[in-house]
């Protein structure tokens, strides 16, 4: 579905990308760690056309997208979920999603009701500006926005940084949630590697702009020197 390759690229004139491949499967989950600077949310960001590319190519079924603007991109079928600033905060829950689907011209209200099944909180909260929301229920909204267009790809950069520990996991559950029930593929930037390479599919690690490891999810985990240098020992 996914195909990213030789990425290399940063911002201005330096790059932080140096050659980064990354793939990703129909229905996979793929989670990206690796430790600050390595590049991990530059990567997110170049596929979307948001981090100009300066060599290598990113496909997307097939087509070349390499350096499309974002609003061309989601038109292809995906979607991208900020770390900050991913809600409108001053329009309601219900607006945000509307706002999702703007370039839509069909009914998009059977979607917007897929969404609050996924997230039944924010069909109570449906008339509640989204600023008034805790982090969690904000994460929520900004996921379903994304999904108002019907993605077949989602990009989530860091989807559970700054939520409570309790939190977290919900957050995690919402994500297998959107793969399982919407067949929706996942590519995700998370520093919570542990949680994240125990729900995904594959995983890369990357360092200093540079793909380090790529396996499994559990063969991450179990990789001791991985271990030892991402997740904490």
């Amino acid at each position: 579905m996914l195909e990213a390759r030789e990425m290399t690229g940063g911002y201005g004139g330096a790059d932080i990308l140096h050659g980064v491949d990354l793939t990703v499967a129909p229905g996979e989950i793929v989670a990206i760690i690796g430790p600050n600077g390595a590049g991990k949310s530059t990567a997110m960001k170049a596929i979307f056309g948001l981090v100009h590319l300066r060599e290598g190519s990113v496909r997307f079924d097939g087509q070349e997208i390499t350096n499309l603007p974002p609003n061309r991109i989601v038109l292809r079928g995906i979607g991208f979920v900020p770390q900050t600033e991913n809600v409108f905060p001053t329009l309601t829950v219900a607006e945000n999603l509307d706002m999702g689907a703007f370039v839509r011209r069909d009914d998009f209200e059977a979607q917007r009701e897929k969404v609050y099944d996924l997230f039944p909180i924010l069909r109570d909260r449906r008339r509640q500006p989204a600023g008034q929301l805790s982090g969690g229920q904000r994460q929520m909204v900004a996921m379903g926005r994304a999904l108002m267009l019907e993605p077949r790809l989602l990009l989530l950069d860091e989807p559970t940084a700054g939520l409570a520990p309790a939190v977290v996991q919900d957050m995690f559950g919402s994500i297998r949630e959107v793969n399982r029930e919407l067949g929706v593929s996942i590519l995700m930037v998370e520093q919570n590697a542990k949680h994240a390479l125990k729900m995904a599919h594959r995983g890369y690690v990357l360092a200093a702009g540079q793909n380090r490891y790529e396996d499994s999810g559990p063969n991450l985990l179990a990789n001791r020197e991985v271990a030892e240098m991402f997740l904490g020992g």
